[in-house]
């Protein structure tokens, strides 16, 4: 084994429980698997899902051997979507309206909907490099941007029909080499980018140019969300927590109540703030990401992701699929 595929097994592995290595494990000896239509299950809420979100009022989360499920019900109920062209893990999902839509994940594999997640075409791959893709995320029908392992990121300004690979800048006199994990947007229109190392990237230009935001932090960022008063939290490694109130200026480690690695978030109806993460622990914020309390479920499930239905509760997956209430 060589040292970059070293690299991405230990990235891949400490990625949610090793949720993202599955594909490594699972991915054929031949890419052409990559390409067979996702795998069909009896109990498809029970495969390992990496991401949610909502599309209008329907649920729809992605996961392992490209499988999307889908909710009508408020999460009540899961199916699997009807038509989906690959059985790469998909690692990210993201809606711009209750029908326009976008998956990314490994072997570059990013998918594009137009009918709420009913059915997905395949807009990109890469099949004869499997560079993991760990997040997407647009704008509008048109711009939009994935990121992914080795600083792999791309953004496209025809709905994804073709992909510009972006160059960040360096980290002191060396190139930028870090794994990117949790793209998000702020209320000014720019866009927020983190990863290894305690870096956050922010552009303020549609991606032209991007700057380096000084965290203090040391660990990976999993996953980031600006508010709506405007600060910027970001988590992730040993339940590391960083909070900016003034738009990136200066940042504030947070004195998290868990060092369980955090994995997601979303801003509830609210205005609560919800972290998840490993053994089960969720993490509220009634003050905006100013300080949390925790809660820890009794089934440690290794939760990978949270999304709020149109009832403004909490829905929540993990490395066993979806999660019920205790």
């Amino acid at each position: 084994m060589n040292k970059h595929i070293a690299r991405a097994a230990c990235v891949a592995i400490s990625m949610l429980l090793s949720l993202a290595a599955s594909a490594q494990t699972d991915a054929p000896a031949t890419p052409g698997v990559v390409e067979k239509p996702a795998v069909k299950f009896a109990s498809p809420e029970r495969n390992s899902m990496l991401a949610a979100t909502s599309a209008g009022d329907r649920i729809v989360a992605v996961g392992d051997r490209g499988v999307i499920l889908l909710s009508e019900d408020q999460g009540a109920t899961y199916r699997q979507a009807k038509d989906v062209p690959t059985r790469a893990t998909l690692t990210s999902v993201t809606f711009v309206d209750d029908k326009t839509g976008w998956a990314a994940g490994h072997w570059g594999v990013i998918l594009h909907t137009q009918d709420g997640g009913e059915t997905w075409q395949l807009q990109r791959d890469d099949l004869g490099n499997d560079q993991p893709l760990f997040s997407v995320w647009f704008k509008d029908n048109q711009k939009g941007f994935a990121a992914g392992l080795f600083s792999l990121l791309l953004t496209t300004s025809d709905g994804g029909k073709t992909w510009e690979q972006i160059k960040l800048p360096g980290v002191g006199n060396k190139r930028a080499d870090l794994n990117l994990f949790s793209i998000f947007p702020d209320r000014q229109g720019n866009v927020l980018l983190t990863g290894e190392q305690g870096m956050v990237y922010r552009s303020r230009d549609g991606g032209k140019s991007w700057e380096i935001m000084q965290t203090g932090a040391k660990g990976t960022l999993w996953t980031g969300r600006v508010l709506d008063d405007d600060s910027i939290v970001v988590a992730g490694l040993r339940g590391n927590i960083y909070r900016s109130a003034d738009a990136g200026a200066s940042w504030t480690r947070i004195d998290a109540p868990s060092n369980r690695s955090i994995t997601d978030m979303t801003q509830m109806p609210s205005g609560d703030l919800l972290l998840v993460g490993m053994d089960g622990v969720t993490l509220l914020s009634k003050d905006r990401g100013a300080t949390f309390d925790l809660q820890q479920r009794q089934d440690r499930a290794s939760l990978t992701a949270v999304v709020a239905n149109s009832r403004g509760i909490p829905l929540f997956f993990s490395q066993s699929g979806v999660v019920k209430d205790n």
